[in-house]
């Protein structure tokens, strides 16, 4: 499948010759990853939609539990063990960390990573099937391509070879208007909300917004006379002092894209309003994604 094309490079870290006749009735690997080496597939489920609570983050201090990141979209669980006679299993470690090497290769991004035995606890009822809520040999992979937000979490055991995977995943939202709409709805509306990706938890730019952000720079070079605000904003997820922090150097991220790209940094002004303006309702996915955004404001 072209959408997948870029998980080819995952697969490379992983491949070997397995045997799939003894995989459970209906199941299959996702498109995304391929199995470790002389492993079958035990269980399966797949969702069409459906909420997923990845963990994410460093390892806690004393019981705190792991912050989470939720998704709602596609969803599939499998769970892999070891053939009996083909040797010596894998370890956790050796499973986690092919996964950790994989994910880099295909330009994923890993969102926590903690080897070993119950070394963090999660939400274990935002993430059924993988356990009781205390990672083992835990990892939680992002990866984005062609406006598809994929996370995924591993779970291994210590040293029998079994191991669990939880995919999911969502679609951004997408940025499809021409410049000289941009400059229409600046003049017309006085603002135009542009969807922009960026890490998580942080004001890092991805490269899949240079597109946008070159459409909307040429929108601005169509209109000198433009004096604009630049304004982060955020969902409600977190604390609301942090994503006003989030949101302002959000804001200011964008503000120096722009100028990069010939704007003059005079015409612009950076502000972060954080949660409190939301334009669609928090509780479900698609609003918040549509609140995590980015207005240029006509001044």
């Amino acid at each position: 499948m072209k959408t997948w094309s870029f998980a080819v490079l995952v697969v490379l870290s992983l491949v070997a010759s397995v045997a799939v006749a003894e995989d459970e009735e209906g199941c299959k690997d996702h498109p995304l990853f391929n199995r470790m080496p002389n492993a079958r597939i035990a269980g399966c489920q797949a969702n069409q939609f459906d909420l997923r609570k990845f963990p994410i983050g460093e390892m806690p201090k004393g019981s705190e539990t792991l912050k989470s990141v939720a998704v709602e979209g596609a969803v599939q669980w499998l769970k892999f063990e070891f053939n009996e006679g083909a040797g010596q299993p894998p370890s956790g470690l050796q499973i986690q960390r092919n996964f950790e090497n994989a994910t880099k290769a295909a330009g994923g991004r890993i969102e926590g990573s903690w080897p070993g035995w119950c070394k963090a606890m999660y939400d274990g009822e935002g993430m059924p099937n993988m356990g009781n809520g205390c990672t083992s040999f835990g990892l939680t992979m992002k990866f984005q391509k062609n406006g598809k937000e994929i996370w995924a979490f591993l779970q291994a055991g210590e040293s029998d070879g079994a191991y669990s995977l939880t995919v999911a995943e969502r679609a951004q939202m997408k940025q499809d208007i021409s410049a000289s709409e941009i400059g229409d709805k600046l003049a017309k509306v006085g603002f135009v909300a542009l969807y922009l990706n960026f890490d998580t938890g942080k004001a890092t730019i991805q490269p899949d917004s240079n597109a946008t952000l070159d459409t909307a720079a040429e929108a601005l070079k169509a209109n000198p006379t433009l004096r604009i605000e630049v304004g982060g904003h955020t969902d409600n997820v977190g604390n609301p002092e942090a994503n006003q922090k989030l949101s302002h150097e959000r804001a200011q991220a964008v503000m120096a894209a722009l100028s990069k790209r010939g704007i003059k940094a005079d015409r612009l002004t950076a502000k972060g309003y954080g949660q409190t303006m939301p334009v669609a309702d928090n509780r479900l996915e698609d609003g918040r994604a549509k609140n995590r955004r980015v207005e240029l404001v006509k001044q």
